[in-house]
């Protein structure tokens, strides 16, 4: 028996935007998904939630470049042999990224400047920071590059490490000149 639908077009119509908005849903909530939360529960409207995923990609963009421009300041450090000397041993530079909650520290020091790289670590657990990777390179006679990754927890605690760990270096550099 054939049913006889008065405008089966209309009815296609409707089938076809149901599942563009089921597909959508589906995308929107995936996206969802890819973006951190700050332990927020409540539910976010789709407009608050796209704002939120276009925030979070700027701020992995500009990270992104802030990465790169501190790449290419380390390269520049090692092709043109900057090796600022006082004494003999070189001057400690540090370099701090911040990403999210995590932390990647590049740390240049003389080779015979080990207590840097000490230190930093003594403040790292100071503040109760995870160390999640640390390795170093030796570059030349007299250069070490250090990098440290460590997992923060709260970005309160990212600033204060970056901010005592500055303060150390150029402190150590200092007295090191004199």
């Amino acid at each position: 028996m054939e049913i006889n639908n008065p405008n089966p077009s209309k009815m296609d119509r409707k089938f076809i935007e149901r599942n563009r908005r089921i597909q959508m849903k589906a995308l929107y909530s995936k996206l969802n998904s890819l973006v951190p939360h700050h332990s927020s529960r409540e539910a976010i409207s789709l407009p608050d939630q796209l704002d939120e995923a276009t925030n979070y990609i700027k701020r992995l963009k500009a990270n992104l470049e802030r990465m790169k421009e501190m790449k290419d300041g380390l390269r520049g450090l090692e092709e043109t042999g900057n090796t600022s000397r006082s004494y003999g041993s070189k001057s400690p530079q540090i370099q701090i990224q911040e990403i999210g909650s995590s932390l990647a520290i590049a740390l240049n020091t003389g080779f015979n400047s080990q207590f840097i790289f000490n230190e930093t670590i003594r403040i790292v657990h100071e503040e109760r920071a995870e160390v999640v990777n640390a390795n170093f390179s030796v570059v030349d006679d007299d250069t070490v590059f250090h990098t440290i990754h460590l997992k923060t927890g709260e970005p309160s605690t990212a600033a204060r490490i970056s901010q005592r760990l500055n303060k150390f270096v150029h402190d150590a550099d200092a007295s090191n000149k004199y």
